[in-house]
């Protein structure tokens, strides 16, 4: 091999030093934003699959001198037509904002399960994967702070709606939970968004139905249970079941945050949306870090 050709080889090898320096960062680069973190293939025992989930972690998880740091979760759900990246794709700063706000952001793909677990569909059962595989595989294997009073949930839409129903049903793993443009009352919209296939046709499941619309949990809900914020635009097709959430959370006593502004059900709205859960979010586990 003579001279020029080493050299030829050299400066190829140095042309792709940065994208070998990404992939040992984690990054996700597979066609997507590329964040710093990583898109992960979990197998799952539960859901006899593999499910891709998105984990943007801060810059500084990445610093030498803060190897021993620990961060809050934040679980960001999609909606019904959405996936594992639809957050970084709403949010292109997303892995900006985990680093000034010292967050871990995690994005499973909830297919279009509602986040239930289906009586009918024993391929769907998606909040027995996200509690019981998902959040122990995310606290063993990034340096998480693994209490509930340091993680978080929210979502958009169908995601809103599972992000109630995950921390309602689990105290346990979720003291901190937002919604944005929820459907957290799916009774009006029985005909809609393949729910009948989760949980078979209305007509002839009523009580079912009942029993898994996130505003009838609110009889469960104890005081202090959650910390809570939820929002949703004036124009959006969710706001009536909104407001209804918001007087059935004021007749029991419970504490809540609920914002109403001029918006409809799109990217803009969540985009605004994200940054001020985002900061109660940070005042939450503030204040937990306190006690």
């Amino acid at each position: 091999m003579n001279m020029n050709t080493n050299k030829f080889f050299l400066i190829l090898i140095l042309a792709f030093l940065p994208l070998f320096a990404i992939n040992v960062q984690g990054a996700a680069v597979e066609g997507e934003e590329v964040v710093q973190g990583d898109t992960i293939k979990l197998k799952s025992h539960i859901l006899d699959t593999e499910i891709k989930t998105t984990v943007i972690l801060p810059a500084q998880y990445f610093d030498e001198e803060m190897q021993e740091e620990q961060y809050p979760v934040v679980y960001l759900l999609h909606g019904y037509a959405g996936d594992y990246s639809s957050w970084s794709k709403i949010k292109p700063n997303i892995d900006a904002l985990a680093t000034d706000l010292g967050f871990i952001f995690v994005c499973p793909d909830g297919k279009k399960s509602w986040y239930w677990d289906s009586p009918i569909d024993k391929k769907s059962q998606f909040e027995s994967y996200i509690t019981q595989e998902l959040v122990p595989y995310i606290d063993d294997n990034y340096r998480t702070m693994p209490t509930s009073q340091m993680r978080a949930i929210t979502g958009l839409s169908m995601g809103g709606h599972g992000a109630f129903w995950l921390a309602i049903r689990h105290p346990e793993l979720f003291s901190i939970v937002g919604c944005m443009s929820g459907g957290v009352n799916i009774l009006p919209f029985a005909q809609k968004w393949n729910m009948k296939e989760l949980l078979g046709d209305y007509d002839s499941n009523k009580e079912r139905w009942n029993d898994y619309t996130v505003i009838n949990l609110v009889p469960k809900l104890k005081k202090g249970q959650l910390k809570i914020i939820f929002d949703c635009g004036v124009s959006d097709f969710f706001y009536d079941v909104n407001l209804g959430l918001h007087k059935a959370l004021l007749e029991k006593g419970i504490e809540h945050d609920f914002i109403s502004r001029p918006g409809v059900h799109n990217w803009d709205y969540w985009r605004n949306s994200l940054d001020y859960q985002l900061l109660f979010f940070q005042k939450a586990f503030e204040a937990h870090s306190a006690n």
